[in-house]
């Protein structure tokens, strides 16, 4: 295993393209996970060498995080493949469009089978922004400066919308419409 902090491979990176060997052994099944929860696992298999190459293209540009974690920067390159793949598939689907969601990794990942169409409806209230921020921080583990970096927003930027994403998904799910078969006695 190489010892060496994910900064410093960054900072290699720049002048040895051998570096992204590294990067790719220790954080491509996360990069993975993270687009298999968007485009699903046969789309993922397929995009997760994309974002590598652009990684390796754009390695010159890279952006050392504060925190020097690699993924904030892995995940905006992510962000960027995704978007290209959807527009290549159709252009009739938005970029964030919470269609596109792998449900059944949701659903897995946050133990909420029963409450997926919940899930759902609040997910769905958030503008693609908010959502995608929301996803990186509650997901990927991201903290919100690292999301923020992500997507190329200042960190008080994230952390007000992180803040509204949650107030206004907590709505949606208080206004959510009942459910045929659900009874609420007093």
């Amino acid at each position: 295993m190489d010892s060496r902090s994910d900064g410093d491979l960054l900072i290699e990176l720049r002048r040895e393209p051998a570096a992204i060997g590294v990067l790719y052994e220790r954080h491509a099944s996360a990069v993975f996970r993270y687009l298999a929860r968007r485009v699903g696992v046969e789309s993922a298999e397929d995009l997760l060498g994309d974002v590598f190459v652009a990684a390796l293209t754009a390695r010159k540009r890279v952006f050392l995080h504060p925190s020097r974690s690699a993924l904030p920067w892995l995940y905006g390159i992510a962000a960027n493949v995704l978007r290209a793949h959807l527009r290549r598939r159709s252009h009739a689907i938005p970029t964030a469009d919470v269609d596109v969601m792998d449900w059944d990794a949701v659903d897995a990942r946050l133990d909420a089978t029963a409450r997926s169409t919940e899930l759902r409806w609040a997910l769905q209230a958030l503008t693609p922004t908010e959502r995608e921020l929301m996803l990186l921080v509650a997901w990927e583990g991201l903290t919100v400066a690292e999301a923020a970096s992500a997507l190329h927003l200042r960190p008080v930027t994230a952390r007000s919308r992180l803040h509204r994403a949650r107030l206004r998904a907590q709505v949606a799910l208080d206004n959510l419409p009942a459910r045929e078969g659900d009874c609420h006695e007093a």
